[in-house]
């Protein structure tokens, strides 16, 4: 009689849970492997954005030697999103209604001209270090939106440390250096504004009536995204300051690689955790990004590394780590009570 039970917290899962794994007895060897195999496609999904995205740091950095930021930005995603697009389109999934264009629109804006266009504005005027510090409140941005649009419920004191202990953790990284220096207060603001504006385009592409399928949801937006920050890139006076005769082949092949892997496969993959996990979790990437983006730094373009990078390293995977076994642990806690709560009906379906 509980032969539906493993279909009811896949179906938790889906609508927005953490996974999660429930011994007992009762269960079929063939719900175990559904649920270790969830388990590791979660796993795969959080590596894909913490080192994709992480190393994208460095593909900017190479892309924008000889290409205007906006401009390339938005031929990434407006291109990743084409692809993406025709790919899914020939597989046979319906073609998108207008409503579910315009919030593709609505969420491109937020994501990709808010979060993306606004950095690299700001970037222009403060250190790229200070910048990442700035967006390394994300994750606390993600627990403010989530609990003022109900997506999450109220975080456990564990999730709070956690989420203070990896900010902290990003601090040591960054260190005092800039501390002396002129700051300009605008373009800091900018900076943490970008973080603010891609937790909230994350929280309305949850909640909106984007495709349900996460790679023509992923591809709407990022067309939408570009296409307007190729406009802004225009109305900025971006497209008289390119020479394309001038682009290295460094710069092209870091722009083919943020498509490819940063847009590509990395924001696809996000939009489907997005589905299967929770924004505070998902969220912990804007942590663990700066890490990778120094390592590669260290090893790729020969940047400092000093003992104040590992300790940092070691602080914000402590703080992730405890952020996700505090999300884990409630999620659990809320299918078990579902289940619980079932039993009578199938008792007396039986």
């Amino acid at each position: 009689m509980f032969s539906d039970q493993p279909a009811q917290i896949l179906a938790l899962l889906h609508e927005g849970g953490d996974e999660l794994e429930i011994g007992g007895t009762g269960w079929s060897s063939k719900a175990s492997g559904s649920f270790r195999m969830e388990g590791v496609k979660v796993i795969v999904g959080f590596a894909a954005i913490y080192l994709i995205w992480g190393s994208t740091y460095l593909g900017i950095r190479y892309a924008v030697e000889t290409i205007p930021p906006l401009f390339m930005m938005g031929v990434r995603h407006l291109l990743a999103g084409t692809l993406v697009y025709g790919w899914v389109r020939r597989r046979g999934t319906p073609a998108p209604t207008a409503k579910q264009w315009g919030c593709a629109l609505v969420a491109g804006a937020l994501l990709f001209v808010g979060g993306h266009g606004i950095l690299a504005w700001a970037e222009q005027k403060i250190p790229s270090g200070l910048a990442a510090l700035l967006c390394a409140t994300l994750p606390l941005w993600t627990v403010l939106v989530a609990r003022i649009d109900g997506s999450e419920r109220k975080l456990e004191a564990k999730a709070w440390a956690g989420l203070l202990v990896g900010f902290g953790g990003v601090a040591l990284l960054i260190g005092p250096d800039f501390l002396g220096r002129r700051l300009d207060l605008p373009a800091a603001g900018a900076a943490m504004a970008s973080a603010l504006l891609w937790t909230v385009g994350t929280s309305y592409a949850r909640k909106s009536s984007l495709p349900t399928s996460a790679a023509l949801s992923a591809a709407m937006q990022m067309m939408s995204g570009g296409a307007m920050l190729l406009l802004s890139g225009v109305v900025t006076g971006e497209g008289a300051h390119l020479d394309v005769a001038a682009i290295t082949l460094r710069s092209a092949l870091a722009l083919a690689y943020l498509t490819v892997f940063g847009s590509i496969v990395a924001f696809t993959v996000y939009v489907w955790l997005l589905t299967v996990s929770s924004p505070s979790r998902v969220s912990t990437f804007a942590y663990v990004n700066p890490v990778v983006a120094v390592f590669l730094g260290w090893m790729l373009a020969g940047e400092a590394m000093g003992v104040r990078i590992v300790a940092a390293t070691a602080v914000i995977l402590m703080a992730v780590g405890l952020v996700n076994t505090s999300r884990k642990r409630e999620a659990a806690s809320i299918s078990l009570r579902a289940i619980a709560a079932s039993r009578p009906r199938e008792m007396a379906a039986d």
